[in-house]
């Protein structure tokens, strides 16, 4: 017997955490950068971070707004840009060096 196709979910998918960062621009002030939904995750933030992409990140704030929550991951992120430098084998420079220096020394 053949069965009918599922039809697609006319609601959208929002259960994703999403990640965004505080960049200090000095005298200009301090933005929450606009980010593409796609690159709003734990791995593009980390990478963008460690590449350069900021040019003085201050702070990162996650959220689930299907979970109903939000929180300040400044340090996760720090550590995590730590141990992905170290697993590398890479020294750290620039901005994410200074990043992760004030957050975890």
């Amino acid at each position: 017997m053949h069965q009918p196709k599922a039809s697609p979910t006319l609601v959208p998918q929002y259960d994703v955490t999403v990640f965004i960062v505080l960049d200090d621009y000095g005298k200009n002030g301090k933005v929450y950068r606009e980010t593409d939904e796609a690159r709003a995750d734990l791995h593009t933030v980390v990478t963008d971070i460690i590449e350069g992409q900021y040019d003085n990140p201050n702070r990162v704030v996650a959220f689930n707004t299907a979970e109903g929550w939000a929180r300040d991951v400044t340090e996760d992120i720090a550590r995590e840009i730590q141990e992905r430098s170290q697993r590398a084998g890479e020294p750290l420079d620039g901005a994410a060096r200074t990043f992760v220096e004030r957050e975890i020394g």
